[in-house]
């Protein structure tokens, strides 16, 4: 019998959505300057509450996770007052939302905040800050065995602001090049103490994390995103499968929300998969409930379900254009065509 992306999903014994289309994290700059959502998120958000459950755009834990400008924090009591407004309108309109907990690392910039720029090792990137090209990236500080339980004690404290601002749960950014995908690729990470040079020290740190944000929200409303491919700000290496190998099978024993896999072309293939595709890799070493991205489309994404390729489906730019997505998918109504302009408002 095919499977109705329509149709409520139960995610684990906590939490039901509504229908299995998840809201991808769609990064806006659209905060005020002091990192708090502003009331046009409110109205964003909560027009695409029928959704079976949206992930919020990439929100820092901290300011020195700040790498663009206008991205909302959850670290003051004004960005948790300003989150549950968000929070509040999209259980209004019978909706679900998760907060996606993120630090920049190596792509973070002093412009933002003062202090060091942190990362695994002292390995810059090339290029300069998005929306602000005359911010050149400079080189990262190594952070310290301290500055990594900082860090994770960060991770954790924001979580429990999140739930304090009414969301249903977390998923950790550790995904596309930003500090904890740093920590699990050979190109940024190079220490040699117990976060370096072995998939077990590698994988250590976004482990810790995930075991911080469970012991503050529960494992049922922990998520984590990851990209063993997509090698953005990252040359690739086929050591980082091994690497992969080892968090997957971990995060498998945790029983989490959800795995979502952070890629944009899931058609893409890596030689450092083995060939195989991000969806492909993530459903060999993990059993648990998997969300897909990555350019599908409402029937390419119903295919791949039905074919146990993964279980949710993330969808982002569709849903940038059409606030009303799945009220037209319902009806069978054309949808608007995404382009690059939407990104410099909030419909």
């Amino acid at each position: 019998m095919s499977i109705d992306l329509l149709a409520p999903y139960k995610l684990n014994s906590t939490i039901e959505l509504k229908n299995r289309i998840l809201m991808a994290p769609l990064t806006r700059s659209m905060a005020d300057d002091n990192l708090v959502p502003t009331q046009a998120m409110v109205d964003y958000y909560a027009r695409r509450a029928d959704t079976g459950l949206i992930i919020s755009e990439a929100t820092i834990i901290r300011p020195d996770a700040q790498g663009y400008p206008n991205t909302p924090g959850l670290f003051t009591s004004e960005q948790i007052q300003g989150w549950k407004k968000v929070t509040d309108a999209v259980h209004t309109n019978g909706g679900k939302i998760f907060a996606q907990l993120w630090h920049v690392g190596r792509v973070a910039h002093p412009h933002f905040f003062d202090g060091d720029v942190l990362a695994p090792s002292a390995i810059g990137v090339e290029g300069t800050v998005p929306r602000m090209r005359e911010l050149t990236y400079i080189t990262p500080k190594a952070a310290t065995t301290d500055d990594i339980k900082s860090l994770v004690a960060d991770y954790a404290k924001a979580a429990e602001n999140a739930i304090e601002a009414g969301f249903d749960g977390i998923e950790i950014h550790g995904a596309n090049g930003y500090l904890i995908d740093q920590f699990l690729h050979y190109a940024a990470n190079e220490r040699n103490d117990e976060y370096g040079q072995t998939p077990e020290n590698m994988a250590r740190f976004a482990l810790e994390v995930t075991e911080a944000v469970i012991a503050v929200v529960g494992n049922e409303r922990t998520a984590i995103r990851v990209t063993p491919g997509a090698y953005f700000n990252m040359t690739e290496d086929s050591r980082d499968k091994a690497v992969f190998d080892y968090l997957l099978a971990e995060l498998d024993t945790k029983d989490l929300a959800y795995l979502h896999g952070g890629i944009f072309d899931d058609s893409m293939r890596f030689d450092s998969l083995e060939g195989k595709n991000t969806s492909e890799f993530l459903r060999a070493g993990y059993k648990g409930t998997l969300v897909g991205v990555g350019s599908y489309s409402f029937e390419t994404a119903k295919e791949a379900i039905n074919d146990a390729k993964f279980d949710l489906i993330a969808i982002g730019r569709p849903l940038i254009a059409n606030p009303d997505y799945i009220s037209k998918i319902s009806n069978n109504q054309p949808l608007v065509e995404y382009n690059a302009d939407m990104l410099s408002e909030l419909v």
